[in-house]
């Protein structure tokens, strides 16, 4: 169901409570990576433009309930102040006398970001009154903060017990993407499934299957299918709890199924090691799959060509080892060549598409992470299932 957003209800001059997540890296105080920053200006430039009083809410880190100078958010506000050529103020506590004096001195259209709301414990206790007092700052609840929505914290859905609670725009664009893709998505229905492991994608991988027109699997958790399959896979990652379920997965797809054809093998996974290029059924005894091969690549790249969405999630092999990258690189190129709607999950699979293609060529990027998993998974998110219905 629709979830109403900021452009379905009168904001004007109104406070504006907003959950945004800037749980960004940091280098010596400084932010190493904004793009989650980035993606909440068009939210708070709307809010802006209504001449609302814009309290922004964040966490960073695991501070485990108290306060810790290295997660302060500070750094954060001054690089906000920068994406948005505007004043950013910082209130050096979360509800007490900094917060309530910067909120009492607010004029419309100004911005303030208080300080990470997770050293305060009852955060993430959900507790109540924690987030009644934190609706004291705001007529209206904005969730824009999709990476933490599958959490059940006070300000990502206990919020919504004390303010009328909608989308930000950036939670309708996640909602609106991967939506598409469980409940009307442009068909053929591909999705690329990678990473290390299947335990980290089962619920995926059963939710999606039946919706799919085709399966592509790569990275680590091939080696489980394979094993399913009776082939031999030397010193390669491997969960032998779950080869059940692989063959269970390899019997229901049947012909909808890709596997790598071929994959780069190591002795060692270091920049050392002895490589071998070789088929799927010649893996050696005394080897570790580390990457797909070419022809790999080059059999995915032809179902990208046709499809009409692409779920891409996890990389192709251990890619932040430069030789064992090409598999990857190869598949963000491709997923990138397609005239295909593209949705791109997983935080390894972002981090490989801005090291190896060009992120404007992808329909949408999930800032999701785990939060983009259990939507995938079908599972109740608490922070959406807490906004207004449309």
């Amino acid at each position: 169901m629709a979830k109403k957003t900021i452009r379905d209800i009168d904001l004007a001059g109104k406070r504006v409570l907003v959950r945004v997540d800037y749980n960004v890296p940091l280098d010596h105080g400084r932010v190493a990576d904004s793009t989650r920053i980035r993606e909440t200006v068009p939210t708070i430039q709307y809010l802006r433009e209504t001449n609302c009083k814009i309290v922004l809410v964040s966490h960073l880190g695991r501070p485990d309930g108290k306060p810790a100078p290295t997660l302060s958010l500070k750094p954060i506000a001054g690089e906000l102040e920068k994406l948005l050529g505007a004043p950013v103020a910082f209130a050096t506590d979360i509800v007490g006398p900094s917060a309530q004096a910067a909120v009492r001195a607010m004029q419309a259209g100004q911005v303030l970001l208080l300080e990470n709301v997770r050293f305060d414990a009852r955060e993430e206790a959900n507790d109540p009154g924690f987030a009644r007092e934190l609706a004291q700052f705001g007529d209206v609840y904005v969730n824009d903060a999709f990476a933490t929505a599958h959490r059940a914290h006070a300000s990502t859905a206990g919020l919504a017990a004390y303010l009328p609670a909608v989308a930000g725009l950036l939670m309708e664009k996640e909602l609106e993407h991967l939506g598409a893709i469980l409940e009307n998505p442009k068909r053929p229905l591909v999705a690329v499934i990678g990473g290390a492991k299947v335990s980290s994608k089962i619920g995926v991988l059963l939710n999606l299957l039946p919706r799919l027109d085709r399966l592509m699997i790569g990275g680590g958790m091939a080696c489980t299918f394979f094993r399913a399959k009776g082939l031999e896979i030397g010193k390669s990652l491997l969960e032998e709890e779950h080869v059940g379920l692989a063959h269970q997965i390899m019997e229901e797809a049947g012909p909808r199924l890709d596997l790598p054809i071929e994959v780069l093998t190591a002795y060692k996974i270091d920049e050392e090691s002895v490589t071998h290029m070789v088929d799927m059924y010649r893996i050696s005894s005394e080897m570790a799959v580390a990457d797909i091969g070419p022809r790999s690549v080059q059999r995915f790249a032809e179902g990208f060509a046709t499809a009409g969405t692409i779920l891409w999630n996890g990389p192709m092999g251990v890619f932040e080892i430069p030789r064992f990258a090409k598999g990857t690189a190869g598949v963000a190129q491709a997923v990138a060549a397609s005239p295909a709607i593209s949705v791109i999950g997983g935080g390894d699979t972002v981090a490989a598409i801005e090291k190896y293609s060009d992120p404007s060529k992808f329909t949408h990027i999930s800032t999701g992470g785990g939060a983009s998993l259990e939507f995938l998974e079908g599972k109740t998110l608490p922070g959406v299932a807490a906004l207004q219905d449309r």
